[in-house]
Parts: C-alpha cells; structure tokens; sequence
C-alpha cells in the first residue's frame, strides 16, 4: 500500500497511527461478559490516584445498581475491551431524572489514543437517545486528559468543589463540569 493510500485508510476510518492501536474501533452495548475486563479496567483508573474518590472496584451488582440501564457502552479494538463508559443518576429526585453523572475509562495501554474522546461522544449520543438533557462530571483537577477530552464535547466548567472529599487522609478536590444538550430539554 502506498503512503497515500494508507495516509486516506487513516482519514476515512478515523485509525489512530499508534503501533499498538492499528485495528478499527468498535463501540457497543455493554455485555455482562464484559464485567470483568471493565472490572479491570476501573482498577486500571482507580490505580491513578485521579480518576475517582473510590479505592476498590465494587462488584458487578453494586456496578448495576448505582448505573442508569441504558448507555452502558464498550470500546473494542481488535476485539479486545479497551475502554467502557456509563451514565450514573444524580439523584432519586424525579425533576431530575434527565440529569446523569458520566464515566469514562479507558485501559492504561490505550490512554492517549482518542479512545477517552470517542466513548464520550458515543455515550452523549445515547444519553440524548434516552431523554438525558444534562450531563455532568466531577473531575479532580490534576486528571488534565479527562478535562480536555470533557471540554472537546462540549462540557463547561461550572466550578471548583473545594476539599469535596478526603482520599489516602488528604482533602481533594474536584471541578465540576456539565453539559446542556441541545436536542434533549430544549422546550
């Protein structure tokens, strides 16, 4: 293949030019097969010490529990699981049932890849599919990838929570950022 063949593939198909991210990306519904690479996968994040307040993966009933039934969505590459994201409720309180808090995670071996940005994109597609008008993310300030990606699509910061929680005995904080659809809740 010539260079301006491979050079168009790229382009059309939106493949990263990563040695290790060749394959096409597939994003999908969640399968409960899927439990345990996204157990993974979340262990991978909470390992960080900036991407949740959280110490331990919960288990794949308390995971169901606390996450909204649809937008429950996987990244495969090359049939592997690199990444998952999932809305939460942020309250029980019916005048809120359009307003969902967002996960994103993405394996350590395919941080930087455009993966975070595209699972994003999916999962605010399928927020609006299902009547979610807000979205929101609490994100501590040092995660600066997580940041730029929630900013790409369209999240604003709306503010700083300050010493919102205590992690490893040190006061942390978060910014808080949302997203207003323009399709959902407009009238």
């Amino acid at each position: 293949m010539r260079l301006s063949e491979y050079v168009q593939m790229v382009v059309e198909k939106n493949i990263s030019v990563k040695a290790h991210m060749t394959g096409e990306l597939a994003i999908t519904p969640m399968r409960p097969g899927d439990w345990d690479r996204v157990k993974e996968i979340y262990l991978e994040g909470i390992a960080t010490g900036h991407a949740t307040f959280e110490t331990t993966a919960p288990s794949r009933e308390q995971w169901d529990a606390a996450h909204l039934p649809f937008a429950r969505l996987v990244a495969r590459r090359d049939g592997k699981l690199i990444a998952w994201a999932a809305l939460s409720p942020v309250s029980q309180r019916c005048v809120y049932g359009g307003v969902a808090e967002v996960s994103v995670y993405v394996s350590a071996s395919s941080r930087s890849s455009g993966v975070g940005r595209k699972m994003l994109r999916a999962l605010i597609d399928e927020s609006e599919r299902n009547g979610i008008w807000t979205l929101q993310a609490g994100i501590f300030p040092e995660n600066n990838g997580s940041l730029a990606i929630h900013r790409k699509c369209g999240f604003r910061e709306v503010g700083r929570r300050e010493r919102i929680g205590r992690m490893n005995g040190k006061w942390r904080d978060t910014i808080l950022l949302e997203r207003r659809s323009d399709k959902v809740g407009i009238e």
